[in-house]
């Protein structure tokens, strides 16, 4: 607001009646004017934060949205009913993105590697790929830009440091697989500061298992047994020395560790693959047994650490599983990530709700399982009789099956994945010879809804696989379960038993799953910060778009 001061000129005539004595007096003043100047517009950010729920689309945040504010047990009943999520939308901007592999040779349905780069780059990439546009060349990711503008840089994930969201940001590699190639660029390059996560195994040389030298090593370190069991490298190489010797990592191995550690460089490893699940976290944190730390911790440790750069910092954040939830249809298990997501989300918001200088964004990098309630013709409603005068003495009787509110809770109440009812049928999954009171004994163990051995039977069934390809990572095994429709869509071998058991369930449920891949939905964007930088994510995009705009807003002041 400026002011300034006016010398106003007034005359004044003052005439009486006709004579010759007319006078004229100029009288002076003095008027202080307010003069209002519009801010100036807020187009760049010293901070971005971009946090991915792999396989969130808007499906997955309905489930979420709707346990939140309506099962009768929430967990959210003590929070106003309102997610996270609920609150950067309350607070920001809304949009929907698409995030099809870009572009006129692209394709339809994305993975997590092409989906992550076209984020990190706003560039179009190819199916699998990691760091590389679309013709295979090596681009900048916005992780790097941050980095050489001088700001720090985190990556953390509930899944593995190595897998393919975290690594697009980060590495650049033909294809995703080549995990022990991204351990190596993502300590070595020296562009990224945190890393926190699980997937130690790629950073443990190939004999961990017999070299007692090496495992001592390990031990002292202060590794849990756990996390250095097996390796899956093919060289003799330490990733996690080199990254302590040679790269100037503090390491962290355990949530007590995490919350000790200091210095502005941290590795951070909690499991030898993907870290526990969102059921068994739910479960330790209510027992307060939990030696894993959260989503959140992770998330909270690295704001810390990144956030005492004066030039500001780059943070992606995954919540890695619901993916993995939405591929094997575990509707339960999904809700439970879900709720472990929303917690780190929370973390972000209390962060950053007073501050202009950090732009985030929640998003996904595609919808994974085609998931959604669905109304049945199973187990119609009775009749009621209601007091209401539009009733003309008729009874209120729906045709079919809307499905109950408690039935967010029962789903909420399932204590263990898929994958574990999968283990008790067979430790060693050899599902072989399995039966239908096997399996209905293990979803029985584990779920409020309850089956018969006849119900359960079919998951038992197996068939020769007609798309057997020896050399596939996933298509290997001749034999399959037996899937009767769209087993196009269900590739992952005998992990489709848990997609049986999906379809078990789902009537009960009132849920249904369309495919154990990904679908091409469009999914959320929240976008959180300054006006003039978030109002262009209100809109329909692209993910290249999304990439674009954040690194856009990054600025190098």
């Amino acid at each position: 607001m400026n002011k300034s001061m006016l010398a106003l000129a007034v005359s004044a005539i003052l005439i009486s009646g006709c004579s010759d004595n007319e006078k004229t007096i100029e009288v002076i003043k003095e008027v202080e004017v307010i003069k209002e100047v519009p801010r100036a517009e807020v187009t760049k950010v010293k901070n971005v934060i971009l946090m991915i729920g792999d396989g969130m689309g808007p499906q997955q945040v309905g489930l979420l949205e709707e346990y939140a504010r309506r099962a009768p047990q929430s967990i959210y009943n003590t929070k106003n009913n309102i997610t996270a999520l609920s609150k950067f939308a309350n607070a920001g901007q809304m949009g929907l993105s698409l995030n099809a592999p870009h572009g006129e040779t692209g394709s339809l349905v994305v993975d997590s590697a092409c989906s992550a780069t076209q984020l990190a780059t706003g560039l179009a990439s190819g199916s699998e790929m990691v760091g590389l546009d679309i013709n295979g060349n090596k681009v900048q990711t916005i992780l790097e830009k941050a980095k050489a503008m001088g700001k720090a840089t985190g990556l953390v994930s509930d899944t593995r440091i190595t897998h393919a969201t975290p690594a697009a940001f980060a590495s650049h590699q033909p294809h995703r697989s080549h995990e022990s190639e991204i351990a190596v660029e993502l300590v070595s390059s020296g562009n990224v500061d945190v890393l926190l996560s699980g997937g130690a195994r790629v950073f443990l040389p190939s004999d961990i298992k017999t070299d007692e030298i090496e495992r001592a090593a390990m031990a002292e370190l202060g590794l849990p047994l756990s996390t250095y069991k097996k390796s899956k490298r093919s060289d003799d190489r330490n990733i996690i020395l080199e990254a302590k010797d040679d790269h100037g990592y503090n390491l962290a191995f355990d949530a007590e560790q995490l919350d000790a550690v200091e210095g502005d460089k941290l590795l951070g490893l909690f499991s030898n693959s993907g870290m526990a699940d969102g059921i068994a976290y739910s479960a330790c944190k209510k027992d307060n047994i939990c030696t894993q730390p959260s989503l959140r911790e992770m998330t909270l440790k690295a704001l810390n650490i990144l956030s005492k750069d004066d030039d500001g910092f780059f943070l992606m954040i995954e919540g890695g599983q619901i993916d993995w939830a939405g591929h094997v249809n575990d509707t339960g298990w999904m809700l439970h990530e879900l709720l472990k997501f929303d917690e780190a989300v929370d973390a972000v918001y209390e962060w950053v709700k007073d501050r202009e200088d950090t732009l985030v964004v929640v998003t996904a990098d595609h919808e994974t399982g085609s998931f959604g309630f669905s109304y049945s013709r199973k187990e119609l409603p009775q009749a009621q009789t209601l007091s209401g005068d539009g009733m003309q003495g008729k009874d209120y009787k729906p045709n079919f099956n809307f499905g109950a509110l408690n039935k967010l809770d029962r789903l909420h109440a399932q204590s263990g994945t898929f994958y574990d009812m999968m283990s008790q049928v067979d430790s060693d999954w050899d599902f072989s010879n399995t039966t239908g009171e096997q399996w209905a004994n293990a979803i029985n163990n584990y779920s409020d809804f309850k089956v018969t051995p006849e119900q359960s039977a079919h998951i038992a069934e197996r068939e020769e696989n007609e798309y057997y390809v020896a050399e596939h990572k996933y298509l290997s095994a001749a034999e399959f379960p037996k899937i009767n429709d769209f087993k196009e869509f269900y590739v992952y071998g005998d992990e489709l038993h848990a997609n049986l058991i999906g379809r078990t369930l789902g009537a009960d449920q009132n849920t249904v799953w369309g495919t154990g891949t990904h679908t091409a939905a469009p999914v959320p964007v929240y976008a959180f910060g300054p006006e003039g930088v978030t109002k262009q994510f209100s809109t329909m995009q692209h993910h290249v778009d999304l990439g674009q705009k954040m690194m856009n807003a990054i600025s190098q002041d």
